[in-house]
């Protein structure tokens, strides 16, 4: 299942040097506005300890990650929803992800360019989410108007789907106009099936990546002060981190980074909290399967049913579906192999309708 994250944010906050980190991957760094025009995307495993305490059990040919795409989406500035500064084109990228990680810059340094002439990390959340609102105000609007024409139609069925949505759409609307963004309006899941198709750009989940220099990593400063009381007020997650250094540790080899990392007095890099935390934003948990040569993890919406995780390995697992063999991952490792865990009866049988947990082992028994 394809798991997307937009990096998004003002011009020169570091988004392009933090994507260039996460997906070791070589793309245009410059201090000036609209450096990235079209977004760069990388594959990105997702960093779980579980996968290699089971490998090492298993002892297959190969480990195989979960994994999210990031994609680094160019700098917004005001009036993008207006089409400032290509921000129409930008604004249909982000509508292509699932989540959103906003980079907000959280240092000083005169050698790189505010595009404000001067940091200031809640304004320049504001600014990006004030477009964000007006893009979906814009689209709101358009989705009534389509919908107004719809509710004179001889089929009654679509005409009071049209009256349903019309109401909820002002409702939307309303909150928009008022700044408040569709994830924080308290829509049910059957609400937000009514508008999925408007694809609200502000009702996908914002994690806040707050660049900061080293030496605030661990005691912080003002600036990443100010930008966690905002987030917390919106109820978002932070993750901080220096964009130039996540840079340099991607360049280095396993001991030179674990040195650095102790320099700077880090336990795991802010890259490895970002990928994890943009993960479990997305409300994705983690199963594992080792059938064959591999051990291989697979992410699945939290509430997945165990037919439903057989889908995502063959369409036939779960046309055929029986049953599920299943134990949690720390089983297998404390006992030392799934004989073991086998004989002292740990492996359970579950059904189709089995609720999958993060970390549980699978073998799927199915006939076609």
């Amino acid at each position: 299942m394809a798991l997307t994250c937009g990096i998004i944010g003002l011009p020169n906050v570091g988004k392009s040097t933090i994507f260039s980190a996460l997906t070791a991957a070589s793309v245009a760094v410059s201090n000036y506005p609209f450096c990235t025009i079209e977004p760069n995307s990388g594959v990105v495993q997702v960093p779980d300890e579980r996968l290699h305490r089971l490998g090492a059990v298993i002892q297959p040919e190969r480990l195989v990650p979960a994994t999210v795409t990031f994609i680094d989406i160019a700098g917004l500035v005001r009036g993008a929803a207006r089409g400032e500064g290509l921000g129409n084109r930008f604004l249909g990228h982000i509508r292509d992800v699932t989540a959103i990680a906003h980079v907000v810059r959280c240092f000083s340094d005169d050698r790189v360019i505010h595009i404000h002439g001067e940091v200031d990390p809640v304004t320049d959340i504001e600014v990006v989410n004030v477009e964000l609102a007006l893009a979906d105000l814009d689209a709101a609007q358009k989705r009534i108007a389509r919908q107004e024409r719809m509710v004179k139609s001889h089929d009654r069925r679509l005409a009071k789907r049209a009256e349903r949505e019309i109401i909820l759409l002002k409702r939307i609307e309303a909150g928009l106009a008022e700044n408040v963004p569709v994830r924080a309006m308290g829509l049910s899941r059957e609400e937000l099936g009514l508008v999925r198709e408007v694809n609200f750009l502000t009702v996908k989940p914002v994690l806040y990546v707050l660049n900061a220099d080293d030496d605030s990593l661990e005691q912080g400063n003002a600036y990443i002060h100010a930008a966690r009381e905002h987030a917390a007020k919106e109820g978002a997650h932070t993750v901080v981190l220096s964009g130039q250094s996540e840079a340099e540790i991607a360049r280095m080899e396993e001991r030179e980074r674990r040195e650095f990392m102790d320099m700077l007095g880090i336990q795991a890099s802010g890259l490895s909290r970002l990928i994890q935390a943009a993960y479990h934003l997305l409300g994705y948990i983690t199963f594992f399967t080792t059938q064959g040569p591999e051990v291989r993890a697979w992410n699945i919406a939290r509430g997945t049913h165990a037919q439903e995780a057989a889908g995502m390995i063959h369409s036939d697992f779960a046309r055929g579906f029986i049953r599920a063999e299943v134990y949690p991952c720390r089983d297998v490792v404390a006992h030392g192999s799934e004989a073991a865990l086998r004989q002292a009866g740990k492996l359970r049988l579950e059904g189709k309708e089995y609720v999958v947990q993060d970390g549980d082992v699978i073998r799927f028994r199915f006939n076609v």
